[in-house]
């Protein structure tokens, strides 16, 4: 389903000047992150927006690849690629991460965002390291910051209490090993490869998208999946209490 926009709202969504996001319209053909974050909002594939753009990337078997951009760390991630990512969803938002600190903090409209996303239909999933379990205390002491980890947990936790609750949200807490932090929004999912002793943010992240031969999108969509039924329901009174006095 394609939407309406105006060049402002392109503009804003791409974090771009309107004379830029005009510039796109009359023929330039923007970076690809940019290209990727309008035909998200429009709901259609870049190539047909531009399609010149698919024709050079074809010559590498990229405009058929699942792989849709690299970033050597979390924290290069530009900020408008989370944002179109999240208001672009229209089925789905699936996040696992052991404390997602910066989620939160680096948009702290993010709860408010997500309840309006499952207000238009979008099922919202939250899967957070739990705070009391032995996979957080081993991948904190991994990092080196001990039980820093576990207070990062509930640190962040505090962001999501008004979701518990919310028709079309869920909050769930598991205790196993990550491998990736995971971050879906429809047919787009971005991997944050886990390292040893490294902190998620230091560490490459891989933009996936879903075509019809998804076989590395699906594998990490079964990850999930295999995570979030074995996680507990979050219940934030009870957890407040839950082996207090361990930070």
């Amino acid at each position: 389903m394609q939407r309406s926009l105006t060049v402002d709202e392109v503009a804003e969504a791409c974090s771009v000047d309107p004379k830029t996001a005009s510039r796109w319209v009359s023929g330039r053909v923007p970076h690809r992150r940019h290209r990727w974050a309008v035909a998200n909002l429009l709901r259609v594939d870049e190539t047909y927006l531009w399609p010149e753009a698919g024709e050079k990337t074809s010559r590498f078997g990229a405009a058929q690849s699942e792989i849709a951009d690299t970033y050597p760390n979390r924290a290069s991630v530009p900020r408008d690629v989370w944002i179109s990512l999240l208001l672009g969803a229209m089925k789905q938002i699936d996040v696992l991460v052991f404390s997602g600190t910066f989620f939160a903090q680096s948009n702290p409209h993010i709860a408010r965002m997500l309840q309006e996303r499952a207000q238009a239909g979008v099922r919202v999933r939250l899967c957070f390291g739990d705070p009391a379990g032995e996979a957080v205390r081993v991948r904190g002491h991994e990092e080196g910051i001990g039980d820093t980890l576990a207070a990062k947990v509930r640190a962040s936790l505090t962001y999501y209490r008004t979701l518990v609750g919310h028709p079309g949200c869920e909050v769930r807490l598991h205790d196993t090993t990550l491998y990736n932090s995971l971050f879906r929004y429809d047919d787009h999912l971005l991997v944050n490869t886990h390292i040893w002793g490294q902190p998620a943010s230091a560490n490459p992240l891989f933009q996936l998208r879903r075509t019809a031969n998804a076989e590395w999108f699906d594998r990490y969509d079964e990850s999930f999946e295999a995570v979030w039924k074995t996680a507990r329901p979050w219940a934030p009174d009870s957890q407040e209490h839950h082996r207090s006095g361990q930070d």
